[in-house]
């Protein structure tokens, strides 16, 4: 499994809109999602990087995308994110095998929810989704699909209080695991890449056994 390490910034960053800035600025590196896990029945890659930092109370992210056509039909947050154009960032924060699934489309729709598997997740409050900011480079009114190759970007500023099944002060020097996703199930050619690679027959995200390392300065 991969390992990622993620940076504290000494600065506040209030706005997800500042996160791509304040990222270039910090020197923060972009890793690739690259692996086609199951290349049999889907075998296109999008071309996918993120950049991660943290400024102890807040998770920064910086998503940046190309795909061959794009979609976001999603009106609001907790609906079908992740048959449009989906970037995801799934999170265990402790060892007790809870982890989070921060999905999130590219015009900023989001679902958030928590479980020890795919089964009988629990979603987020409503005042919780509200707490994360998001920055997404193509707006926020839903469309369609667009069928001709889209670079987009999304930033997505997630407080420490967003995992509210764990009683988190702050990011310092956790020790977690998770992985980082692109999907878009209902696009012309749907799509399951990953940063760390999962090992099962058909596209499953929520397989924490194939999570990678992330350590929190």
């Amino acid at each position: 499994m991969q390992e990622l390490t993620i940076t504290k910034l000494r600065q506040t960053v209030a706005n997800a809109a500042d996160i791509p800035v304040a990222l270039q600025a910090a020197g923060i590196c972009y890793t690739p999602v690259t692996n086609v896990n199951w290349p049999a029945s889907y075998p296109y890659q999008p071309k996918m990087a993120f950049a991660a930092a943290h400024t102890g109370d807040a998770l920064l992210i910086h998503y940046r995308v190309e795909e061959q056509s794009v979609r976001a039909v999603a009106r609001k947050d907790h609906e079908h994110i992740w048959e449009d154009s989906c970037a995801e960032f799934f999170i265990m924060p402790a060892a007790d095998g809870l982890y989070y699934n921060i999905e999130c489309n590219c015009t900023g729709k989001l679902l958030v929810a928590v479980g020890k598997d795919r089964n009988g997740r629990e979603p987020a409050p409503m005042e919780t989704m509200q707490d994360i900011d998001r920055w997404a480079s193509l707006g926020t009114e839903p469309f369609s699909v667009r069928n001709e190759p889209t670079k987009w970007e999304l930033a997505l500023r997630i407080p420490v209080r967003t995992f509210f099944r764990h009683q988190l002060d702050s990011f310092d020097g956790l020790q977690a695991k998770g992985n980082v996703y692109k999907c878009g199930d209902n696009l012309p050619v749907p799509h399951f890449i990953s940063w760390n690679p999962i090992k099962t027959e058909t596209p499953d995200f929520h397989r924490s056994e194939y999570f990678g390392e992330i350590i929190f300065e």
